[in-house]
């Protein structure tokens, strides 16, 4: 085993930088922990963006014993939710409190391209105390730096995203003034697009907080007809442990 990830790396100003995978159930956080990872974001249908996972599903992974943080996303597509969306997503949030999820990770915009901030604060306050993420919603925003700020105030404890950009290493500038904006109030975690190669330049460019990866590798159907009759991709994805160590042994490496 790598490592339980129970201890970050740090970054050349000593603050730790936490690994987060990105998972679809409890194999893909066990092979991230066997990798090092601190914690899971659990989704299900990466391949479409991520959405909501069952309870189930929520249960099997929180078992695992990683910290669990289970994105919300009841629909893929855009992130503009009428009321029963926001109902839906806030009964979504309560039980996966009583299922023990250390956190959930969330998002919502008004047609404006701006936060929905009374969408967000009702769901903070459903939460209860367990951490709350903005997704990369907020990298569609008109205004990702703004909105990072607007965030914190209303209790967001951390914030996901690429800087606005398709990748990280794109918007790292971006990230870098959202970091700076929010200092001392919210973490910030770069992901989209890291690997083990670009870590190290990215947390120097940018003083995030924490890595955001999938560290997934794609293998063939065991049956070929989950394809062919349209029942899943063209692979199937996994969580690669190796993946997950190279990143690790990145973020640990002190040069």
């Amino acid at each position: 085993m790598a490592g339980s990830g129970a201890v970050a790396a740090a970054d050349a100003k000593g603050v730790r930088v936490a690994l987060e995978i990105c998972v679809e159930g409890p194999a893909g956080a066990r092979a991230a922990h066997e990798g090092g990872a601190d914690r899971v974001e659990l989704c299900a249908a990466l391949a479409l963006g991520g959405v909501t996972p069952s309870a189930g599903v929520v249960a099997a992974t929180v078992a695992v014993g990683l910290p669990v943080h289970v994105l919300i996303r009841p629909a893929t597509g855009h992130f503009v939710m009428d009321r029963d969306l926001v109902d839906a997503v806030a009964r979504d949030i309560r039980a996966c409190v009583d299922l023990g999820a250390a956190g959930v990770v969330v998002g919502a915009l008004k047609a404006d391209g701006t936060l929905d901030l009374d969408a967000l604060a009702r769901w903070r306050d459903v939460a209860r105390g367990i951490a709350m993420t903005l997704h990369r919603a907020v990298d569609l925003c008109s205004a990702p730096v703004e909105a990072a700020t607007q965030a914190a105030r209303i209790g967001i404890d951390r914030i996901l995203t690429s800087g606005g950009a398709r990748t990280a290493a794109e918007g790292a500038d971006t990230i870098a003034a959202m970091v700076a904006a929010v200092r001392g109030s919210v973490a910030v975690i770069a992901g989209s697009g890291i690997t083990a190669a670009t870590v190290r330049a990215l947390i120097a460019a940018t003083g995030v907080d924490a890595i955001h990866a999938s560290a997934g590798t794609s293998v063939p159907w065991a049956d070929p007809r989950i394809a062919a009759f349209g029942f899943g991709g063209a692979t199937e994805r996994r969580t690669d442990p190796a993946a997950v160590a190279a990143l690790r042994a990145a973020l640990d490496d002190p040069a």
